[in-house]
């Protein structure tokens, strides 16, 4: 993904969206990447997933404390429980560019992504439950994978502008005719009422 493809949004949406000024295009604002390593005691284990992080991303990642002490997870206030890596600019690019086309196709019967994490503000979040799918990550230590959380920003007002703007994009949707799990359980529901 580059940046043509973000500047590209006004002239591609512009009709559709009813946009009279390139301002009102949507922009992306940066990507945060998260892994929670929760109550895990053993400092080898946490280096390791921080430097696959930095192989990951780029960018050393911060580390996230505990907000409140919780005795029967042996958690106190300030203990490490995650990473946190937020990208700008170039290496966000860069990052958004390797997910799409090289990690996310990688990721085992993989039919697309949910269009339904969009929130009301035009953010977009969803889970990878292998980091492995990078190819950055060594193949041969399989039995320390975890998962990530990443959540990328828009300036989209609401969910139909992020979904038009995050399909310009290429972000790869899933083709069930527009239509989740969630979706057409709520429709087969009403169905059956009637």
């Amino acid at each position: 993904m580059t940046k043509d493809k973000v500047k590209g949004a006004f002239k591609n949406l512009k009709e559709k969206m009813g946009y009279k000024n390139p301002m009102q295009a949507p922009r992306l604002l940066k990507a945060v990447v998260n892994v929670g390593t929760g109550s895990i005691a053993d400092a080898k284990k946490k280096e390791l997933i921080g430097n696959r992080l930095i192989r990951i991303t780029g960018q050393k990642p911060a580390s996230r404390g505990a907000k409140k002490s919780i005795a029967s997870f042996k958690i106190r206030q300030g203990d490490s429980v995650g990473f946190q890596v937020t990208l700008r600019g170039q290496r966000m690019y860069d990052f958004l560019d390797r997910l799409i086309h090289i990690a996310l196709p990688r990721t085992k019967d993989f039919r697309g992504i949910s269009h339904t994490a969009l929130d009301e503000m035009g953010n977009y979040t969803f889970g990878i439950k292998e980091h492995t799918i990078f190819p950055e990550t060594s193949d041969e230590e399989l039995k320390d994978v975890f998962g990530l959380a990443v959540t990328i920003v828009s300036t989209a007002k609401n969910k139909e502008e992020a979904r038009e703007f995050f399909t310009h994009l290429g972000f790869p949707f899933g083709v069930a005719k527009g239509i989740d799990k969630k979706e057409k359980g709520k429709k087969e529901g009403q169905k059956g009422k009637k």
